[in-house]
């Protein structure tokens, strides 16, 4: 746990506005992990080939996948910090890891994010740790991105849907969409 907590310094100064798409995961099946290199997002299937469209969801009242819940996104610096080597970043269960400030003050939910030529919007359900990450991380790690000042970084992460179809690229820019680019004032 010291060893996590000492790390938050590192772990604030992640980009705010822009960071970049390190890592993508597609979820073919349970327990299975892709790592790809290009993923393409759609509006009503998420990430096209990961099983997120054909799960279904217990906070949904018709079991149906959470439309809410279609992209998971986790700080890649937190996943490294837990993981320890990049070859068990997939095992954290989220598509993509983007080097970027994912806490509620930064994007809060509503906050729309470019990455490729896909635009993404951050949900309000939370992205909270389940026993699985427990089985991998250990229970230090679960504790730490479930402390208080964990869930208010949004260490373990973040749910989004796809609000723009495209492609996304490891390496590519994620960038912050400003309200003013939207046409909101």
């Amino acid at each position: 746990m010291q060893e996590l907590e000492s790390a938050l310094d590192h772990l604030r100064a992640t980009p705010k506005d822009e960071g970049i798409l390190q890592l993508i995961v597609r979820r073919p099946q349970i327990d299975q992990r892709e790592v790809v290199d290009e993923a393409e997002l759609d509006p009503v299937l998420g990430l096209i080939g990961d099983n997120w469209n054909l799960r279904g969801s217990s906070k949904t009242a018709d079991g149906s996948p959470h439309p809410e819940m279609q992209i998971n996104i986790m700080n890649s610096r937190v996943t490294a910090l837990v993981a320890q080597e990049m070859e068990r970043w997939p095992l954290a269960g989220d598509q993509l890891y983007i080097d970027m400030d994912l806490s509620k003050e930064n994007l809060p939910a509503g906050s729309r994010i470019a990455v490729g030529s896909a635009v993404i919007e951050v949900t309000p359900p939370p992205h909270t740790g389940c026993y699985k990450f427990v089985s991998r991380f250990g229970a230090d790690a679960m504790k730490f991105v479930n402390s208080k000042v964990g869930k208010e970084l949004c260490l373990r992460g973040i749910n989004a849907k796809v609000i723009q179809a495209g492609v996304v690229k490891v390496g590519h820019a994620a960038r912050k969409i400003t309200t003013n680019e939207r046409g909101y004032h």
